[in-house]
């Protein structure tokens, strides 16, 4: 694989995401999604839909960033990590 770096910082978010499933399929196992009307999305979603749209609206935050922003990514992380928060809570 010698076309594609991999670093820690890659290493880690491949992980966090995979920790994420992992840790969203047993909180389902063990108590099953009821859905709900979010405040932020306006029709019923379960849990799993709501982590979808988190890490989807995350990725294009940070592609933006990444694009038209000349500050340190570590904003966006913050950003991110509060993104996916609200749209896990109250989306």
């Amino acid at each position: 694989m010698q076309w594609m770096l991999w670093t820690w910082p890659t290493a880690l978010f491949f992980l966090a995401i995979g920790a994420l499933l992992i840790g969203m399929t047993i909180w389902e196992v063990m108590q099953p999604t009821v859905e709900r009307r979010g405040r932020i999305i306006p029709m019923k979603t379960t849990r799993g839909d709501r982590l979808f749209v988190a890490l989807l609206a995350s990725a294009y935050v940070c592609a933006f960033w990444i694009a038209l922003v000349p500050a340190s990514p570590w904003w966006v992380l913050a950003i991110t990590v509060l993104l996916v928060v609200v749209l896990l809570r109250w989306g």
